[in-house]
């Protein structure tokens, strides 16, 4: 399946909410990033609606291609 908006139709532009985690080193006033985790997707809606859709039922090459411009997993 395409990715499309079962409400709308919309196959343009979708918010896709991620979630990443860092570590970070506290010294005197610097603070450096230690560690940092790729951005997982929590969720993905229909911006014209904002309907729920499926990331998992999404085109394989379609979901990749999202993921990998996220710098996802």
């Amino acid at each position: 399946m395409a990715m499309i908006c079962p409400s709308c139709g919309n196959a343009r532009n979708f918010l896709v909410k991620t979630l990443q985690m860092h570590v970070v080193h506290l010294e005197d006033s610097r603070v450096d990033v230690t560690e940092e985790s790729k951005p997982a997707v929590l969720e993905v809606l229909c911006d014209e609606c904002e309907t729920t859709l499926s990331f998992e039922t999404v085109e394989d090459d379609i979901r990749k291609e999202v993921l990998l411009t996220l710098g996802a997993r």
